[in-house]
């Protein structure tokens, strides 16, 4: 009886061990939080969501925050950091860098703030069903 418990503890610290992986995975990759937790639905239309949201605010000309000078450019960029290796990527190809003065291009910078928020809503919410707090 008390090696059965015994294995069962271990199986709990072996579970517990790694309790941030789906929202380091879940802030890096849109969706892979979730599917590490193999909820393949939400996953899905979470990655489907964010990274449309960000390819759309891209087409549209929108912005991606490179450095920030005042309070809304810190609040945009730190949603832009949201989108994690979609905002990496766009920088690295040069996406997103000339500020263009349209209304178009304005909601486009909107979508791809939105994105990254999006984001990192989605990978607490798998870390919540990792810990148990939510199903």
């Amino acid at each position: 009886m008390a090696e059965a418990e015994k294995r069962a503890v271990a199986q709990k610290g072996a579970q517990d061990s790694f309790v941030f992986l789906p929202l380091i995975a879940g802030w890096l990759v849109p969706g892979a939080g979730h599917f590490l937790l193999r909820k393949w639905g939400r996953g899905a239309l979470l990655a489907i969501s964010i990274v449309c949201m960000f390819a759309l605010g891209l087409a549209m000309r929108g912005r991606l925050y490179a450095n920030a000078h005042d309070i809304l450019e810190i609040l945009g960029l730190l949603g832009d950091l949201g989108s994690g290796l979609l905002y990496i990527a766009g920088r690295v190809m040069g996406l997103g860098s000339e500020s263009l003065q349209t209304t178009v291009a304005d909601w486009g910078t909107r979508f791809i703030v939105v994105a990254g928020l999006l984001n990192i809503i989605a990978a607490v919410d798998a870390h919540n069903i990792r810990t148990g707090r939510k199903s």
